[in-house]
């Protein structure tokens, strides 16, 4: 288990105040989401559509500590919080009926991410 004080220590080397707020904001909240993103971007997944789709169940709210990529197809009704997501992945989540929630933008509604399932 990595030390709250070492994840504060990741986030200082970081050039994004975003994200370096974000991991301040979750080493309080949820410290294994913290963790994941205090890791170098080298080391985040970059995570296909298929196998979201996969891995989840339907109505899920599902983390994606990297970025969502477009490869296959969506076909659960999803509700998915990232960083980040290619252009053509973020059509496939629109046209599934699905919700793409930057996680910024989830940080700012729900703390915690109480309720939000890290995609293993």
């Amino acid at each position: 288990m990595i030390s709250k004080t070492h994840i504060e220590n990741r986030a200082r080397q970081k050039t994004n105040s975003y994200l370096i707020n974000a991991i301040m904001t979750l080493k309080k909240t949820n410290v294994e989401v913290a963790k994941l993103l205090a890791m170098p971007k080298k080391k985040w997944p970059a995570v296909n559509l298929e196998y979201i789709s996969r891995k989840v169940k339907d109505g899920e709210r599902i983390f994606v500590p990297g970025k969502i990529l477009s490869s296959g197809s969506l076909d659960k009704k999803l509700t998915l919080v990232s960083w980040n997501a290619s252009d053509k992945a973020r059509d496939k989540i629109k046209e599934s009926k699905s919700e793409f929630i930057e996680l910024t933008q989830e940080l700012k509604n729900n703390p915690s991410l109480k309720g939000v399932r890290i995609l293993d």
